[in-house]
């Protein structure tokens, strides 16, 4: 049997590691899990396999697509192998597929759909199978997989909003970039040759742009060496626990960015914990996956604290005041829904309500950027310009 050397978190946040032998890395994570040991990443002879959330390969769409069809099937009538068949058939994405039509296969040979989609993680997460466990033992597959359904097309809007957010300044700042360095490189030169035909000293501000591009004609591949090595060395420090926890909190304490990925982060964590506890998975292995979801280390560590005392007997409100990551409000809300029994609809309540906030935010953000960018881009060509015409006034002025 193969070696796999892991790395994951016990019930407490603490970080893990080890070696452990098995048929497979699916076998592997099984065994952590009875263990209560959440695996982020598995080593086979040097391989590293991150745990996807939804998969490589298979986008959210697609898996929200198939749970919102397979549960109109379901409430249909039809048969489970039947509903697998055809929804296998009709998949164009090749890779999701073939696993419907794995499961399918186990399914007919006598497993339950849980445990045939426990074997595909790259499909498959643990909230969709322990909801789809919980769905088949109440005699409610239908209205979980709706629950699912709605789940993933939500978090889905949720991930686009956060793109729309970050792709649209980063890629205004780098077309704004690459725009000055091309002045700084090709134009600028011609300038300073004519400069140099004029004989004389340069005002100092001119100087300065000069010495800037010539600092850039000649050093080009050191200013390309220390970007893409910046952004590699932040890339593999942020593939550690320590690195991911620091950034992840200073991404969280950025002025305006940082109250959006928090409102983000809630919006989440009420949906995910929402859903699991309406679908009836118990409490601790809800709050379990609600961490490893989090998508962000700080809220993730604050969330298996929370799942400690928990165990130990107390409410979640309470410890979830205490780590000081969630508003105050979100806290109070979940308190009353816990006293009143109805906390999965207290919690669905809170994440309409921040995926509205998202929305604002996200809004707020572009409309307040655009201006910014293009108010310091305006005032950097000023400088550039003002830099070559302060000879040639010079030279206009000895003239008159």
């Amino acid at each position: 049997m193969p070696s796999y050397e892991w790395k994951g978190r016990d019930r407490n946040g603490n970080a893990q590691t080890g070696v452990l032998i098995g048929d497979s890395k699916e076998a592997v994570i099984a065994a952590l899990r009875r263990q209560q040991i959440v695996v982020t990443t598995v080593k086979e002879k040097g391989k590293e396999i991150a745990l996807p959330k939804f998969g490589g390969g298979i986008k959210s769409k697609d898996i929200a697509v198939f749970t919102r069809q397979f549960s109109v099937m379901i409430d249909a009538g039809l048969p489970l192998v039947q509903c697998l068949d055809i929804l296998g058939q009709q998949q164009e994405n090749k890779a999701f597929q073939k696993v419907i039509l794995q499961v399918r296969q186990d399914v007919e040979a006598g497993s339950s759909l849980a445990e045939a989609m426990r074997k595909h993680p790259q499909a498959f997460d643990d909230l969709y199978v322990n909801m789809v466990a919980a769905g088949e033992a109440g005699g409610i597959l239908d209205t979980i997989l709706q629950r699912l359904a709605t789940y993933i097309e939500k978090t889905v809007k949720l991930k686009s909003q956060v793109k729309s957010a970050m792709v649209y300044p980063v890629a205004v700042i780098t077309i704004a970039v690459v725009v000055v360095y091309v002045i700084l490189w090709k134009v600028i030169p011609v300038f300073a040759t004519l400069f140099q035909g004029l004989g004389g000293s340069l005002p100092w501000l001119t100087q300065m742009v000069v010495n800037l591009s010539n600092f850039i004609g000649n050093f080009w591949w050191l200013i390309f060496l220390i970007v893409f090595g910046s952004i590699f060395a932040i890339r593999q420090y942020y593939q550690t626990d320590a690195g991911r926890y620091q950034i992840d909190k200073l991404m969280l304490k950025l002025p305006v960015l940082g109250m959006l990925l928090r409102k983000i982060a809630v919006a989440r964590f009420c949906r995910t914990l929402g859903t699991l506890l309406s679908s009836g998975v118990a409490i601790l292995e809800s709050l379990d996956i609600t961490a490893r979801t989090a998508g962000n280390a700080v809220i993730e560590e604050a969330l298996l604290k929370v799942r400690q005392e928990v165990e130990e007997g107390k409410t979640i409100a309470d410890p979830l005041t205490r780590t000081e990551q969630f508003p105050p409000m979100v806290c109070q809300m979940i308190s009353v829904g816990e006293q009143t029994g109805a906390m999965d609809t207290m919690l669905s309540k809170i994440a309409d309500f921040y995926e509205d906030e998202v929305d604002a935010a996200v809004e707020g953000m572009m409309s307040l950027i655009e201006p910014v960018i293009i108010a310091i881009l305006g005032v950097i060509i000023g400088v550039i310009v003002v830099a070559m015409y302060l000879p040639m006034f010079t030279l206009i002025s000895q003239i008159g």
